[in-house]
């Protein structure tokens, strides 16, 4: 070797110890001021953060991580994400942890006993703003599917000519009693997804019916007994209640609002502050997770999977019809449907639109539990973790939007774009 050589290698060698050196100064001065990792963190401007992530140079800090979920078919990304192996591309291990009812999720989040979950959007607003459980400081890390909901009436109802919305109010109309329709949660998707169909008919939720809570997997059971006339629910459990021939589809969710916010991945603040590393791998995992499942190929053998008594515990065909898009509403019709439950759709599915988590907190004002206008921007930005998402989704290769915000049509013509949260909150004629 020549003496230049020898001389550029010299040079080289002592650059990188004093890169070396350097870093590790830097890193035990910020823990002794006590930064710890998050802190560390704030100091790498985001952009070369980013680049790290994609890196791979950011270990997570936690490296086990415990999701809850609800048997629901649109778990499947958090199952698949386990069940697949995606979490160990991402250098951690995701634990499913079945529970039993919303409140439960609800409360295992706000405690720590969950690290995150497969939650309902409005749950995670609600808890944010203190209505529906303890207030607490709470993060929609991301989209998990688009779709695939479903309102059931009892076949009683059917055989009354209640089929549906028109129909049913002019049976409530005509016939007095006191009719109870089911929905998973006060503040959740699902209680708004019914409130605003049946008020699409002039029914008024809160005083023209009676709605209870009931947990998804009770739902069927329910109903075979005659506690309820009807419910609303995530599949596969309204497509049971058709197997079971106790009850029909009344209208998807899909037709309510074609490709809806549904449920997420949710947890707390806290945790996406003291677990960053570990909260953009879970993400990544659970993003090629629904990248896996959206393509059609592989939905058999998910619904297979999800099936099992561990996850969602229902007959595999009985998953699997709605699954592929193919419906039946037990009263004659049957239909392929394009708007069936998504999970990925390039990224769409999963990117935490502001102004999806906004439009709940208009329902949530419309139908009394906000007695106030909140500042509905300032706490979207709060909750939705968009530069997290971004983040992450780097890792994973998915594309994301450019505008936080969306516009939509539901199914009475009211445009939401949330550009005037307040007055598009305050306009419904049907409400509180």
């Amino acid at each position: 070797m020549s003496d230049d050589s020898k001389s550029k290698q010299q040079t080289e060698s002592i650059t990188t110890r004093d890169r070396g050196a350097s870093r590790r100064d830097f890193l035990k001065t910020s823990l002794a001021a006590g930064l710890g990792a998050a802190g560390i963190l704030g100091a790498v401007p985001p952009g070369v953060r980013t680049a790290a992530y994609a890196a791979g140079s950011d270990a997570p800090e936690k490296p086990e991580v415990k999701i809850g979920f609800i048997p629901l078919t649109d778990c499947a990304s958090v199952v698949i994400a386990s069940e697949m192996g995606f979490d160990k591309k991402y250098g951690i291990k995701i634990t499913p942890s079945k529970e039993a009812s919303w409140a439960a999720v609800r409360d295992k989040l706000v405690n720590g006993e969950l690290d995150a979950s497969h939650v309902l959007y409005g749950l995670i607003y609600g808890v944010q703003l203190g209505i529906g459980g303890p207030k607490k400081d709470m993060a929609v890390l991301m989209g998990l599917n688009h779709n695939g909901q479903a309102i059931t009436l009892s076949n009683q109802l059917k055989e009354k000519g209640a089929t549906d919305g028109a129909k049913l109010k002019a049976l409530i109309g005509k016939e007095k009693r006191e009719y109870t329709f089911a929905q998973t949660f006060p503040t959740g998707t699902h209680a708004m997804e019914l409130y605003y169909w049946l008020a699409t008919y002039g029914i008024n939720p809160i005083s023209d019916v009676k709605t209870i809570v009931v947990p998804p997997p009770q739902m069927v059971a329910n109903m075979r007994v005659g506690n309820m006339d009807g419910f609303c629910v995530g599949e596969p459990w309204g497509a049971r209640a058709i197997y079971d021939k106790i009850g029909f589809t009344a209208t998807t969710t899909q037709e309510i609002w074609k490709d809806h916010p549904e449920k997420v991945l949710g947890t707390t603040l806290e945790f996406t502050q003291k677990y960053p590393n570990t909260t953009r791998a879970m993400m990544a995992a659970v993003l090629e997770a629904s990248k896996f499942i959206d393509a059609t190929a592989n939905r058999a053998k998910v619904a297979q999977i999800i099936a099992s008594k561990s996850y969602v515990n229902a007959p595999e065909e009985v998953i699997l019809g709605r699954f592929m898009g193919n419906y039946d509403n037990g009263n004659g019709k049957s239909w392929k449907d394009p708007n069936y439950m998504k999970f990925y759709n390039d990224g769409f599915v999963n990117f935490p639109h502001l102004s999806d988590g906004m439009w709940f907190l208009t329902q949530h004002k419309r139908w009394g539990l906000l007695k106030e206008d909140p500042d509905y921007l300032a706490v979207a930005k709060q909750v939705n973790q968009l530069e997290l998402y971004k983040q992450a989704a780097a890792l994973a290769k998915v594309k994301v939007p450019a505008n936080p915000m969306r516009t939509s049509k539901l199914m009475d013509g009211v445009v939401w774009d949330g550009k005037d949260p307040k007055a598009y909150a305050n306009s419904f004629k049907v409400k509180v």
